[in-house]
């Protein structure tokens, strides 16, 4: 027994009890790690590994989920992205009308420096990827690849206050085909536009489930994380315009 204890007893004193390793083993927060509050709210904690930061997608809500939070809320348009091997697809939505914007077929740093000069260009402060799986939920080679650029995406944008999250977009390509069918496009005009409308597919998901399930793409440089919580510089006009 500790001497602090022995004198506790002595001057019928309750000690506090000792804390308990179970309890901070379940929160995975090592017993010796200093707790800190950044100026942005969120908690992080050091240890022997470096910093980490306790930051997901409940502190930075997609649009969709905010919406169905706040039916008041306005702002935040978003980007559709179906990233392929040689072209990309771009659907954007203001609002909940979701519309096929273009195909980029670029690949590498000119297409994420594209990509952020049309966000830029239509006022979106959020990217929706579309992660490729299989029929049983699972990830698919190409999912590798997807997590490599929205990643690299995520950092860009992060300097921004925008966020990246990754959708589901399993079965995407074939509801956009049947889409253009539908529409009475032609074969040649269903070709150019494939990969647009498979990235429509992906934001009407991502609304019809209000950003539910969604995966934010973080990145781990602390000083990003809290311009993303920060977010985008507030458009004054654009605030007027819905408030007035």
């Amino acid at each position: 027994m500790s001497t602090f204890h022995l004198q506790c007893q002595t001057q019928h004193l309750r000690p506090l009890p000792l804390p308990n390793p179970l309890l901070y083993s379940k929160l995975r927060v090592p017993l010796n790690a200093t707790t800190t509050t950044t100026t942005t709210s969120f908690k992080q904690y050091s240890s022997k590994n470096g910093a980490k930061a306790i930051l997901t997608s409940e502190h930075l809500p997609p649009n969709a989920l905010r919406r169905k939070r706040d039916p008041q809320w306005r702002g935040g348009f978003s980007l559709g992205l179906d990233l392929g091997l040689a072209r990309t697809g771009l659907a954007l939505s203001k609002g909940f009308a979701v519309r096929p914007l273009t195909v980029l077929e670029l690949r590498g740093q000119k297409l994420e420096v594209q990509l952020l000069k049309i966000a830029e260009q239509e006022e979106a402060d959020e990217f929706i990827v579309g992660l490729p799986k299989s029929s049983d939920g699972k990830e698919t080679p190409q999912s590798n690849k997807v997590r490599s650029v929205a990643g690299r995406l995520a950092v860009q944008a992060a300097e921004r206050g925008w966020r990246v999250y990754l959708q589901d977009e399993h079965g995407t390509t074939t509801e956009a085909i049947n889409r253009m069918i539908n529409m009475g496009l032609s074969k040649s005009s269903q070709q150019r536009k494939l990969d647009a409308f498979a990235a429509v597919m992906v934001l009407e998901r991502y609304f019809h489930l209000s950003g539910e399930g969604v995966e934010l793409v973080l990145p781990k440089n602390l000083d990003l994380q809290e311009k993303l919580q920060r977010g985008p510089p507030k458009d004054i006009d654009f605030l007027d315009e819905f408030e007035g």
